[in-house]
Parts: C-alpha cells; sequence; structure tokens
C-alpha cells in the first residue's frame, strides 16, 4: 500500500478509519469506534469511522473537516505542513505535543523537500 502522509503529519495509510474505509469492514470501523471513543472519551459510532485521507478530501472523518491544520494546508496549496515556510507554528506546534511522532515524519518530508530543491 502507498504510505499516504496527511497535512499534519500523520500516517493516513496505517489509520484504522483509513484502512476501514478503503476495505469497507465494518468490524474494523466498529473496533477503530470503540479505540477512538474511549482514547477521546467522546462516543463515536462506527457509521462515522470513514475516512480516504485530508489528502482525498472526499471523504474526510468528521474532526477533520474542522480541523485547522488541514484548512491551512489546503488553503497555502501545501501537500502537508512539513512543506510550509512557517513549519513549524503555533497550530502544528500544539499538535506535536500530542502526537510527537508527526514531528518526525513532517520533519523527513521537510528534508526531503529541501533535498530535491
Amino acid at each position: 500500500m502507498e504510505r499516504i502522509i496527511a497535512k499534519c503529519g500523520l500516517i493516513c495509510s496505517d489509520c484504522g478509519a483509513y484502512k476501514a474505509t478503503l476495505a469497507g469492514d465494518d468490524e474494523l470501523r466498529a473496533q477503530v469506534s470503540e479505540e477512538w471513543s474511549k482514547m477521546f472519551d467522546v462516543d463515536i459510532p462506527p457509521e462515522n469511522i470513514n475516512c480516504l485521507s485530508c489528502q482525498n478530501g472526499e471523504v474526510l472523518f468528521s474532526h477533520c473537516n474542522v480541523c485547522e491544520i488541514r484548512l491551512c494546508a489546503v488553503e497555502r496549496g501545501l501537500e502537508n505542513c512539513g512543506m510550509c515556510d512557517d513549519y513549524i507554528c503555533e497550530k502544528i506546534e500544539k499538535f506535536i505535543e500530542f502526537v510527537p511522532e508527526s514531528k518526525v515524519v513532517l520533519d523527513k518530508v521537510r528534508a526531503e523537500s529541501a533535498s530535491r530543491s
């Protein structure tokens, strides 16, 4: 499977919501629903576990529709924040505090992009 990196540096192609949507797998949707509901202390029904990555932009998990990081990258025409002249801005910095592995991914994207320039 092709590796898909979200605007924020998450790996979409590793995400259960992405995999469940791509495969039409309701059992996986239910698993992701249970996991995320506990993780974020909210009720996320299985029918809301649908996403084909923010790079696709057509089928998004509900939060992704309002995600300020995604909206900013889309507005700037960027594949992800690692390609932004303002990286690391306040928006992505707050996210990185919660998901530090996204910084590793974005830093790698940034380095690869710089080496191509």
